[in-house]
């Protein structure tokens, strides 16, 4: 069986095929260069002789599709039989740059540079033909993985021109096709990955297995902002197949001989902590220390003068919104696999973060950087949280200890108490309306901890990810202003899907709602009013709001409400239809969801992630929630930190809006309009707002 390493190292001599290597830049539009001037990034091309054809994908696939879809760019361009195409991902390595997958960013990404790189190879394809045959290149043509001569109709298949092909420089700027011509861009593809997920033949970070390999728990310190003070590693290995006890700096790591071995030797140990500042923590502390800093806020955003219009005003609304923090809960939790020696370390992980995880290893090993080798699995979700390396260093830091390679597994409590959260948030609200019930100033002000903090120095004391959706509000309301403040618990933060959408696109639109209700006002014509000077966002509402048959009757006891936000480049409308259940438990029936992403390519991800978006969403406004006790946190698995079950699921129908705009993200989007759009349906069929999150507090 050949390994990505073994790969690697074939396809580096002409003989191999087609091998093509371009810089893949993180912003749209960016220009290819060929490996020889600069080999930071690359997306690596491949046809075998069986014409075959191989794209190494420098992004991470957790669920999202681009596994598919980048090589649907690829192949589109390249004119390529889409039967012969196969990916996988690639090794982490300085020639494919900041290898991170996040913020929508895949697809939209690397489209352009893809796009040239197919386009290249179809020009070097035609290239080598052309001088098999002794034939002028503008004479020739393809089609789906062949070379064809116009005038004499010879045919040569890629497979058998890709050595010579390989022997030719790049063309710098090869013509694209047209649009109108595409065959596989923009149609509905099968993705490539799911019969080996079908078969349980895909590689996830847990089902790593190597030869030697011991398995750890580690305990980590219960309390945010402890550590360990003393321990005795003793009765652990008292416990049979336990072979060691390593204190590492995330606490104490029991190394055995399988995962139940680690478990129960973990349970037999003891270990003493030192609390440090965060031990007096609670959600209600974090609450009250929340609304004191919220009026002390540096301005993201002032329009107007909304202190005078807000005293001016007819009528004057205010409100607080609250969400709590967030755990990611992916469906894999959190594992990887080191093996450090004295010559080298590979590591196998389910990471968003390929290139943050080679530095880490080479940081814990001191060995170069070239001496790392990541591989990347399937990921069994990420959300964001699998951008965060602490668990990478656990099994890094463990295998350097003992010298064999080590799997580290977090159980779903481990996972659930690890922290890197959806930090928690304030909002206090202020609108004014006027004679007509139309809103003259909207005052929001944010209080929240920041994620880009734990990156270095906020620029002017604004963190971009907690203003996102607040500060870019499209409505047109004349007197704006949009604080925020920064709240500093040891309590670590990370970005979560959606990032600061998911907060600001629940409480803008729910305000918004009482502002309507205030003004007497239908929600839906309220929101087109107010984006008189924003076209896509009316189209986008207009066509949710038409297909969801707003305004039309329902049956007793059901009600829609409606929601709009833009998020990375994306607008999206989403009509709840929700009714409330004996118990008082909202049930969501159907859910109409229009989006305009720009430019696409696979139109069956972008369902996909519409509805996965919306399913995720509604899991954190009905039951999502982080609470603190005593400096710890308190939920610990599915059975206390719910999420959607199948029964629950709506019926829910995507529309997409193609009007050839810029590409926009489609992983993230589908998330931030759900909550809102729920909670606004609950206003019409109870009279109350939703204003704190989630909606089902757990007995």
């Amino acid at each position: 069986m050949t390994t990505r390493r073994d790969f690697l190292t074939t396809v580096s001599g002409v003989g191999a095929g087609l091998l093509i290597g371009f810089r893949l830049p993180r912003h749209l539009g960016a220009a290819p260069r060929a490996l020889a001037d600069d080999a930071e990034l690359n997306a690596w091309i491949r046809i075998g002789a069986d014409d075959r054809v191989t794209l190494l994908v420098n992004e991470s696939e957790m669920g999202q599709g681009v596994i598919t879809s980048l090589p649907m760019i690829l192949a589109e361009q390249l004119d390529v039989d889409w039967t012969k195409v196969r990916s996988e991902h690639a090794l982490a390595d300085a020639r494919y740059g900041n290898q991170s997958t996040g913020g929508s960013s895949s697809v939209r990404g690397d489209y352009a540079t893809l796009s040239k790189a197919g386009a290249a190879a179809r020009q070097m394809l035609i290239a080598a033909a052309a001088a098999e045959w002794s034939v002028p290149a503008d004479e020739c043509t393809t089609e789906p993985g062949v070379v064809v001569h116009t005038k004499s109709r010879r045919r040569a298949n890629y497979g058998r021109l890709a050595a010579r092909a390989a022997t030719l420089t790049p063309p710098a700027d090869p013509p694209l096709k047209d649009r109108k011509d595409f065959r596989i861009v923009g149609k509905a593809t099968k993705r490539l990955d799911t019969p080996a997920k079908v078969r349980g033949q895909a590689i996830y970070g847990m089902d790593v297995q190597l030869p030697g390999m011991l398995v750890a728990q580690v305990e980590h310190c219960p309390i945010f902002g402890g550590r360990v003070a003393r321990f005795d590693g003793t009765p652990a290995l008292h416990v049979p197949g336990v072979r060691r006890v390593v204190e590492i700096p995330s606490g104490v790591a029991v190394v055995a001989e399988d995962f139940w071995s680690a478990r129960k030797g973990r349970d037999a140990l003891d270990v003493h902590w030192d609390a440090g500042a965060g031990g007096g923590l609670s959600s209600e502390t974090i609450a009250a220390r929340l609304r004191e800093l919220s009026p002390s806020g540096v301005t993201a955003i002032r329009t107007g003068d909304p202190d005078a219009a807000l005293g001016a005003g007819r009528r004057r609304l205010d409100a607080e919104y609250e969400v709590p923090y967030l755990a990611h809960a992916t469906m894999e939790p959190l594992n990887c696999t080191a093996d450090v020696r004295a010559d080298g370390c590979d590591v196998w992980v389910p990471t968003q973060a390929p290139t943050g995880t080679r530095r880490l290893a080479a940081q814990i090993t001191g060995l170069p950087l070239e001496r790392i080798t990541v591989h990347t699995t399937f990921l069994g979700g990420g959300f964001g949280r699998r951008s965060q390396t602490d668990f990478v260093a656990d099994a890094v830091q463990v295998s350097k200890a003992v010298g064999r390679p080590v799997k580290v597994v977090y159980t779903r409590e481990d996972d659930m108490h690890a922290g890197w959260y959806r930090p928690v948030a304030y909002n206090a609200f202020s609108a004014a309306l006027d004679a007509d019930g139309w809103p003259t100033a909207w005052v929001h002000r944010i209080a929240s901890p920041s994620i880009l903090a734990t990156l270095g120095p906020l620029q002017g004391g604004i963190d971009r990810t907690s203003v996102e959706g607040a500060q870019n509000l499209p409505y047109a309301i004349p007197n704006l202003l949009v604080t925020y403040a920064n709240a500093d618990f040891p309590i670590p933060v990370w970005f979560w899907r959606s990032v600061g959408s998911s907060i600001n696109g629940y409480v803008t639109e729910c305000f918004l709602d009482e502002v309507a209700r205030a003004g007497g006002k239908d929600p839906v014509e309220l929101r087109r009013r107010l984006l008189a000077d924003h076209p896509r966002h009316r189209r986008v509402l207009d066509l949710a709001a038409e297909k969801a048959g707003w305004g039309t009757p329902l049956p007793a006891g059901r009600a829609r409400g409606v929601a709009l936000h833009e998020s990375f480049g994306s607008i999206v409308a989403e009509v709840a239809e929700v009714s409330l259940g004996d118990d008082g438990v909202p049930r969501v029936h159907r859910v109409v969801c229009a989006v305009d992403c720009g430019q696409y390519v696979n139109p069956d991800t972008i369902v996909a992630q519409m509805e996965s978006g919306i399913v995720f969403g509604l899991s954190a406004a009905l039951y999502g929630e982080i609470t603190i006790a005593q400096g710890r946190p308190v939920q610990s698995n599915f059975d206390d930190y719910r999420v959607l079950r199948i029964d629950q699921m709506p019926v829910v129908e995507t529309y997409i809006v193609a009007e050839g705009d810029p590409m926009g993200g489609i992983g993230e989007p589908g998330t931030p309009p759900i909550a809102p759009a729920l909670c606004n349906a609950l206003l019409v069929l109870t009279g109350k707002p939703v204003r704190r999150l989630p909606i089902v507090k757990k007995a």
